[in-house]
């Protein structure tokens, strides 16, 4: 049974309608409708009334088809009907194309393209693409319209944290209904005793000693709505200071806010603030490593140029790790060095050496001193220079000039003596130097001395008394 015969079967069987409807059903089933020559030209065309957009297309019937296409829309066209002419029972699949018209207008359809039963001509079913592009591109306007937007409110952002940093004057941003710290500068920290980060998002009465939070919000208030200036005094919880609290209520965008500017009772205080903030850019900026510890000696801050003498790449990695993980000599170091500090309150000029994290030694004189806190509560600073070995103590260059002279003895007995004898002189003038140089880095503290060489404290009072160190127990001082 041929092709033609089964298609006249099924009209009669009413499975398809009269063939002199379809052209109807055609016009409303697409927005566009095109029927092309097996050269590709344009030999019927039919354009939806419900789609006033498309306009009048008359004019491309008896014209190559392709002319009225984009460049990249001509090669998807012929390679869609290179495959459909290779492949007949290939199934019609969508291809979406651009076309142009009048130079300038360009609109994209999506198309179906079908075989005729009788020819090589092509019927082109299409569907307006441009409502949904023009939703597309109404999405991407939108999308750069609301990029726009955020860049130029970090630009904003940035201005403000600028200008908030910039001024003398602590400022603070109060919500007023919660009470709660929106934002503040460095200056009001100083005169908090704080750091901004602290309180920022915290409840402002938990900054001042002995004010709830409604009583201080009403007070505020009330201050706020007065004709004149009125400042309320309060202080501050963390470290005593009396302190004027300057209300003032703005609004933005629709939320009220208030502004406090923060100005201390005494004058001098201010001076003060000045001072903390100096040397908080000093511990900052110094080209001297410094370490802030608690009282056993672990680490609560350090500034950059210890993290760069320890290579450790930021602060958290060495917060809350022992200051003698970072020493030569460890445990012995850290504990001569706070016992001296804790006994006479500081320490000068101890010579050792500062691992890093990486395995690598410096040479440094280190500066203790020990540090009252509020409450009874203390720790240590440690203030850490790097020196080059041959700007070591005076102690190290005692012991190379004991050892110069040890050494020369146990020579000139060459020829003299046998090699076990010589080997044995040898070694007492090693014990001899480590002894001396041990006692006087710990400051003659016997006991740190004996930890710093591995021995029990009676094995290093004999080998004192040997080595003519110690020539009595009258001298023996821990």
């Amino acid at each position: 049974m041929t092709r033609e015969r089964r298609k006249s079967e099924r009209l009669r069987a009413g499975a398809l309608p009269d063939p002199s409807s379809v052209q109807g059903i055609v016009e409303l089933a697409a927005d566009l409708a095109v029927y092309l020559s097996p050269n590709g030209e344009v030999e019927g065309i039919s354009v939806n009334p419900d789609c006033p957009s498309l306009g009048c297309l008359d004019h491309w019937v008896g014209r190559d088809f392709k002319s009225f296409l984009t460049i990249e829309s001509v090669a998807k066209l012929d390679e869609r009907v290179a495959e459909m002419r290779a492949d007949a029972s290939m199934t019609p699949r969508w291809i979406e194309i651009n076309h142009v018209d009048n130079a300038t207008w360009e609109f994209p359809i999506r198309y179906s393209i079908h075989r005729t039963y009788s020819s090589d001509h092509l019927l082109l079913l299409g569907r307006d693409m441009q409502p949904i592009a023009e939703v597309q591109q109404r999405l991407v306007s939108e999308q750069l319209a609301r990029e726009r937007d955020q860049q130029r409110l970090r630009s904003e952002q940035t201005f403000y944290n600028v200008a908030l940093e910039a001024s003398d004057t602590g400022l603070i941003m109060v919500e007023p209904e919660s009470g709660k710290i929106r934002d503040l500068n460095s200056a009001a920290a100083l005169l908090l005793g704080t750091k901004a980060s602290t309180l920022s998002g915290s409840s402002l009465a938990q900054a001042f000693e002995g004010r709830k939070r409604e009583e201080l919000l009403d007070e505020l208030q009330d201050a706020a709505r007065a004709d004149e200036a009125k400042g309320v005094e309060l202080m501050a919880r963390r470290n005593g200071h009396s302190l004027l609290l300057y209300p003032d209520f703005f609004r933005a965008a629709g939320q009220l806010f208030m502004l406090c500017r923060l100005l201390p009772v005494d004058a001098n205080m201010s001076t003060s603030a000045e001072v903390a903030q100096s040397t908080a850019l000093l511990f900052a900026s110094t080209s001297d490593a410094i370490v802030l510890t608690d009282a056993k000696g672990m680490v609560r801050e350090a500034n950059e140029s210890f993290l760069v003498m320890a290579d450790a790449a930021q602060m958290r990695d060495i917060r809350g790790t022992s200051f003698a993980d970072y020493l030569a000599r460890g445990s012995v170091d850290l504990k001569i060095i706070l016992e001296a500090a804790l006994k006479k309150g500081r320490l000068s000029n101890y010579a050792t050496k500062i691992t890093s994290v990486a395995g690598t030694r410096t040479s440094v004189d280190i500066s203790a001193s020990r540090l009252e806190h509020q409450g009874g509560d203390f720790g240590f600073g440690f203030v850490i220079r790097s020196v080059a070995p041959s700007e070591m103590g005076d102690g190290d260059a005692t012991a190379g000039a004991v050892s110069e002279d040890a050494m020369k003895n146990v020579m000139d007995l060459v020829g003299t003596a046998s090699l076990k004898e010589l080997v044995s002189a040898t070694s007492d003038v090693v014990e001899k130097l480590c002894i001396e140089t041990a006692v006087q880095l710990t400051g003659n503290n016997r006991v740190a001395a004996a930890e710093m060489l591995g021995l029990s404290r009676q094995s290093l009072y004999v080998k004192l008394r040997k080595h003519g160190i110690m020539k009595s127990d009258s001298d023996d001082i821990s």
